[in-house]
């Protein structure tokens, strides 16, 4: 029987296994789409970069339910808390995605530009505003969400939908956008050719620039910053039923979240891979290099939310208000019978999720030309 504690680790790997999967797939969906009507210059060009996600993009939002799912089962105080507090922040969300569906399958049942162009720009805000809303989320857990928990651990949530778009918080919204659009634009660069390729070259390498800048700003803001993170005063019972309050949390002995760098200095190795990674794309992206500057932008994507994990850790949804309230992975889990049956299943569905995934990929390989557009123009998107 595996014990409570491990099964709470091995939650926090795979709840961040999936966010990273759902990053590294729906987000080039989502990115390629943000930058699609600034490098789709006609009609043809832009159906040919709709439809180099066309098989896929579906697909991929099985990560995103997945990583949502898992969420819900694992860590249900964490969900119905930010579920609850972000309300007005994640129907944004849900109506920004709604254009997804709908856009792919009316942009080109009618031969009409206005109309087309209607759709080209609702596909755009489809992938950026998720993107940009994902990171400002992140933003805020560094500076902790103002909410609290009753004696019956009910949460109480007293922030607004404007106080998310905090200065940080919208640095951080800016990392995970141009992340998420440079990733866009090396797919790009892989299922497209001629002035398509070279204008999503020319983006990605832009969105590279943009990344490391903002990646390595909100780093210093960290440091040097007057913002300080949160640490569990020892001994700490990990292995003790899930009680929020069952803890002691210290507010001045974490300055910019940085303690796990420096204890555990193997973490590094996030910060260090996001950078290494926007530094590949800028070199490859000018070279036009797209299998170069898609392993980049995948280096960008895993380094980027694992350096916010790994800063955070054991920290889920820190509390502004009521530190003691803060949700840790230690404390704001399901039962261990629960965790112990969903590793069951993700042992199970998620290699099964990977194998077809890949296969999908494998099969519809292959790049998108005017020419195949123009040709297949009744039966692609």
């Amino acid at each position: 029987m595996i014990e409570y504690e491990l099964l709470k680790i091995i939650w926090w790997v795979l709840v961040g296994v999936l966010l990273i999967g759902f990053a590294l797939t729906d987000g080039f969906d989502m990115g390629s789409m943000a930058i699609m009507p600034f490098v789709g210059k006609n009609d043809d060009e832009r159906r040919a970069a709709i439809n180099t996600i066309a098989p896929h993009w579906d697909g991929n939002q099985v990560w995103f339910i997945t990583a949502g799912g898992a969420l819900f089962a694992a860590w249900p105080m964490v969900y119905a808390t930010a579920f609850s507090g972000m309300y007005w922040a994640l129907l944004l969300v849900l109506f920004a995605l709604f254009l997804r569906p709908v856009g792919f399958d009316y942009r080109s049942k009618l031969e009409n530009k206005k109309w087309r162009t209607s759709w080209d720009w609702g596909l755009a805000v489809g992938g950026a505003v998720p993107a940009l809303v994902f990171g400002v989320a992140f933003g805020n857990m560094f500076l902790g969400v103002p909410f609290t928990l009753d004696e019956t651990v009910r949460s109480t949530y007293t922030g607004s939908f404007f106080a998310l778009l905090n200065p940080f918080a919208i640095v951080c919204g800016l990392v995970s956008l141009s992340m998420l659009c440079a990733h866009g634009g090396a797919w790009l660069m892989l299922r497209t050719d001629g002035d398509l390729h070279a204008r999503s070259a020319k983006a990605t390498q832009l969105m590279g620039v943009i990344f490391l800048v903002c990646f390595l700003g909100a780093g210093a803001w960290l440091y040097f910053g007057s913002i300080e993170g949160y640490s569990l005063a020892q001994p700490f019972d990990t292995n003790g039923v899930a009680n929020p309050f069952a803890k002691e949390v210290i507010t001045n002995a974490n300055h910019g979240w940085m303690n796990n760098y420096s204890t555990y200095p193997i973490t590094m190795i996030a910060p260090v891979m996001a950078i290494l990674g926007s530094l590949i794309v800028i070199a490859s992206a000018a070279k036009a290099k797209a299998g170069l500057s898609f392993l980049g932008t995948s280096f960008m994507v895993i380094g980027a939310i694992l350096t916010a994990g790994f800063a955070l850790f054991p920290f889920l949804m820190p509390s502004s208000i009521n530190p003691v309230a803060s949700l840790t992975m230690w404390d704001a889990v399901s039962s261990k019978n629960t965790l112990t049956v969903m590793t069951v299943a993700a042992c199970i569905f998620v290699p099964i999720i990977l194998c077809y995934t890949t296969w999908c990929y494998y099969k519809m390989w292959g790049v998108i030309t005017n020419k195949h557009v123009q040709e297949n123009s009744h039966s692609l998107y």
